[in-house]
């Protein structure tokens, strides 16, 4: 089969990636030019991290070892006070499970070499998609190319889903949070912990900042839109966050644009016609806001089902399609939801006494009934549990936690399981 895929961005080259091993012959489009030859969009790339969703999906094509190469692993949040006081708290309850942060760039750059490495594979960059009609596809308003199957990996703002939208029976939504981000640096020699993702939690915005290769530490400011008309960036930022050192902080404040957070919900996610079939993967379907550091990951786990239903259907592109989203868009809208319910958690809660003694009681729970009690974060990072399933686990577990304690109390209850565990 003959595979069209729009958009060359993480989740583009890493399905093409799946297709061609597949034994499909594939031709990549991407708007942007060759990015081996152009200037990278500096300014708007929020730091990935990358943990199991991600690793396992780059695990099926081979690829987990490089892009594990190129990124440094994140044990726990480090919380920055406005006083200076530090104070960490591990991801997992051994203290060794990490996400691992990478730059946008780097990781596309190494899927996109990856993809062009197998054979069946043509990359035509500087192709903006204009136009669908039947089985033809335009590009640059002029270009005409001949497509049986499209598949739509193209981002937020999908060109293809765009020409799928005046449809009959498509529903779309976007919901905007009323806050953008801005990305800053902090170069080499900070003194920052290059394992831990860093958080300085102000009430009504924050910023986080995640560690790079070379010493660095790629930070994004998330405020309301107001606050970033600031008539003095260097003294508010000597006020709020004393202890992050950015000597270019007045020109990259100046210079880096404001980017939206946005939450894309539509269906179908899939076409069928007949002169082609067309799908979307991707922030395309389910674009979703980066509080849970889960966007490239689930839209990595899209390739995966993707893939796992075309095996099912033998590579019957329209019936796998169908199959994928009905097993997918329950996923997909449930991380939304989580996404966005983190942002609060990480924005007003980390910082509190009582968000700290839970996390602690949560890991001593996961230590004490290991594989039985296993908290919302470690399934949605470390695991590859089906998100929709990850809220009826969390009830069903402090259910029977509630019904084992009973009358003795939560203390009295990890009193005895202590005590069997020393026994």
């Amino acid at each position: 089969m003959e595979v069209t895929v729009i958009g060359a961005g993480l989740v583009g080259c890493l399905l093409t990636c799946f297709l061609a091993r597949r034994g499909h012959e594939v031709t990549l489009y991407e708007r942007r030019p060759d990015p081996r030859t152009g200037q990278e969009d500096s300014g708007r790339s929020i730091n990935l991290a990358i943990s199991e969703r991600g690793l396992d999906a780059l695990r099926r094509v081979g690829l987990a070892d490089r892009v594990l190469a190129e990124a440094l692993p994140m044990r726990g949040r480090m919380m920055h006070a406005v006083d200076g006081t530090l104070t960490f708290q591990h991801y997992s309850a051994d203290g060794q499970q990490a996400i691992n942060s990478i730059g946008r760039g780097a990781l596309n750059r190494l899927l996109l070499e990856a993809a062009r490495e197998l054979p069946g594979v043509t990359v035509r960059f500087d192709h903006r998609l204009t136009g669908i009609s039947g089985g033809e596809l335009e590009f640059n308003g002029s270009i005409r190319e001949k497509a049986q199957v499209v598949l739509g990996a193209d981002g937020a703002y999908s060109a293809v889903r765009e020409r799928l939208r005046g449809l009959p029976g498509v529903n779309y939504s976007q919901d905007y949070l009323d806050y953008g981000y801005k990305e800053l640096t902090i170069p080499p020699g900070s003194g920052l912990d290059p394992g831990a993702l860093h958080i300085w939690p102000r009430g009504s915005s924050m910023m986080i900042a995640l560690p790079n290769p070379d010493g660095s530490f790629t930070c994004t400011l998330f405020w309301p839109y107001a606050d970033f008309d600031l008539p003095d960036p260097l003294a508010y930022f000597a006020r709020h966050y004393p202890d992050a050192v950015m000597p270019d902080l007045a020109a990259e404040f100046a210079a880096n644009p404001v980017g939206h957070l946005v939450t894309v919900r539509c269906s179908p996610w899939h076409l069928v016609g007949d002169e082609v079939t067309i799908g979307l993967v991707g922030d395309a379907a389910h674009a979703i806001v980066p509080f849970y550091g889960q966007g490239a990951n689930c839209g990595f786990e899209d390739c995966v089902e993707l893939d796992r239903c075309l095996d099912e259907a033998g590579d019957d592109f329209p019936a796998a399609l169908a199959l994928y989203e009905q097993r997918r868009k329950p996923n997909a809208d449930t991380i939304a939801d989580l996404a966005l319910d983190n942002f609060v958690e990480m924005r007003d809660r980390v910082a509190s006494r009582a968000f700290l003694a839970g996390k602690r009681l949560e890991h001593a729970l996961e230590r004490l009934l290991p594989g039985r009690y296993v908290s919302r974060y470690e399934l949605v990072s470390f695991s590859t549990v089906p998100y929709s399933d990850i809220k009826r686990r969390i009830t069903r577990q402090r259910l029977a936690l509630a019904a084992a304690a009973g009358g003795l109390g939560l203390a009295g209850y990890l009193g005895l399981l202590l005590a069997r565990r020393r026994t």
